[in-house]
């Protein structure tokens, strides 16, 4: 009869364990709290308008109208420059 209760004890502090490491993996997994809006400044050239933006991924797309003709910067979340699309 004692080995039955020692064996309870055991299975009890065992569910108690697995239910904590549980919780612990899920707060962790869950990710840091949101950022907030980012202050994003880009160097256009002179001439240009601003004509849409749009956000594509971890990345902002701006549509630009100027006198070199249409295009598209695509810039990181720093404001540096990935990419140039340029219409023809």
């Amino acid at each position: 009869m004692g080995a039955l209760k020692a064996l309870v004890v055991g299975m009890g502090v065992l569910i108690v364990a697995g239910t904590v490491v549980l919780v612990v993996l899920l707060i962790q997994r869950s990710g840091g709290p949101a950022r907030g809006p980012a202050d994003v400044t880009a160097n256009l050239p002179a001439g240009n308008r601003i004509m849409g933006i749009a956000g594509v991924e971890n990345r902002l797309a701006i549509w630009l109208e100027g006198p070199e003709g249409s295009r598209v910067l695509l810039l990181d979340a720093q404001g540096r420059q990935m990419g140039e699309l340029r219409a023809r």
